[in-house]
């Protein structure tokens, strides 16, 4: 099991900003202490993704925080970063593990029992499960409850963290669940001050649920 620190897990969202803009939040938020970042792009042609992944790539090596690719092995190959994340009609985790090797960070999202235990079981080292609050992105989401949460965290024995809708106002609810940690889009992306945002997201993390 690889040694990963999941506690602040940032996932961004350039869509509102010029790339200098959505770039500089991104050195915020790492400025913060955040500590794994995920590129999401939906939009983008694959030879922009690569290109944007490699410049935020050199951003994050800077602070010693992975960078995870969504939906996308090929882009985390080609931007040569430390991993990718898997949705349920994405590569098989199996498949993107022959490809990709052993030393890649593989996440994978899970909303049942059945499909975090799939996931561990084909290699996954964290699992990203949500949402648990409604989204202000435009990923589609189906709302997951915290009783199914508690059941993953439960199931696997690797790392495991909440997504959707999060931020250090409403994370009280997670209390007493053994997750590894806080997926957070746009309580740090849409924040006035990323880096500020991160910090007080960390600090309520440390606060309301004691890791």
């Amino acid at each position: 099991m690889k040694n990963l620190d999941t506690r602040i897990y940032f996932i961004t969202d350039s869509t509102p900003y010029t790339e200098q803009e959505f770039l500089e939040r991104v050195q915020s938020a790492l400025k913060g202490g955040v500590s794994l970042i995920q590129l999401r792009e939906k939009e983008r042609t694959t030879r922009e993704y690569i290109r944007l992944a490699q410049k935020v790539h050199q951003l994050a090596k800077q602070f010693n925080v992975p960078l995870i690719i969504d939906d996308r092995v090929d882009v985390a190959l080609a931007a040569e970063v430390e991993g990718v994340h898997l949705g349920q009609s994405d590569m098989p985790i199996l498949t993107a593990r022959k490809i990709l090797g052993e030393d890649y960070i593989i996440g994978a999202t899970a909303k049942t029992v059945e499909q975090a235990l799939e996931a561990f079981e084909q290699g996954a080292d964290y699992l990203g499960v949500g949402a648990i609050y409604p989204t202000t992105t435009k990923v589609k989401t189906v709302l997951t409850s915290t009783e199914m949460l508690d059941k993953i965290c439960k199931a696997v024995p690797v790392p495991v963290n909440a997504i959707g809708g999060l931020n250090k106002d409403n994370i009280d609810v997670l209390k007493g669940i053994k997750i590894a940690g806080i997926c957070a889009v746009s309580a740090i992306m849409k924040a006035d001050d990323p880096k500020t945002a991160a910090e007080e997201l960390s600090q309520a993390v440390k606060d309301k649920l004691g890791f």
